[in-house]
């Protein structure tokens, strides 16, 4: 067998072939994220139900707690990191956002131009109808 072949199916004996641990999934890592996103959360609904911020400034503020929450879960939960593993997590996650951008955008064109093309205006009934 070739060494590929032995070190993935975990029979190979080499004390130099180890798998670096980053510590990122350990428990500890993994409630210290629960724990951000449970405050970044009652924080939003805190700022929501509450009038401690200025209302035109809750927007702000809420857009902030959810990026920050978004950053919680990449980088406790996806392990999006300095590693090679984790730069080729963050590119298939960008790659997965482009595609669903791409799906979600290219759908409203294609039903805008639809409805546009397809149903007469409001104007155009009431000329058919004199």
């Amino acid at each position: 067998m070739s060494d590929q072949n032995v070190a993935h199916h975990g029979t190979h004996s080499d004390p130099n072939l180890h798998i670096e641990d980053d510590g990122s999934t350990n428990p500890q890592s993994y409630l210290a994220g629960l724990g951000l996103a449970i405050v970044l959360t009652l924080a939003s609904f805190g700022a929501a139900y509450t009038h401690l911020v200025w209302g035109p400034g809750l927007p702000i503020l809420l857009a902030v707690l959810a990026i920050a929450q978004m950053g919680v879960h990449l980088v406790f939960f996806m392990h999006v990191n300095a590693t090679e593993e984790g730069e080729n997590t963050a590119l298939a996650l960008g790659f997965g956002i482009f595609i669903v951008f791409l799906v979600v955008f290219g759908s409203i064109v294609i039903m805008n131009n639809l409805s546009n093309s397809a149903m007469p205006s409001m104007e155009q009934l009431m000329k058919m109808q004199r």
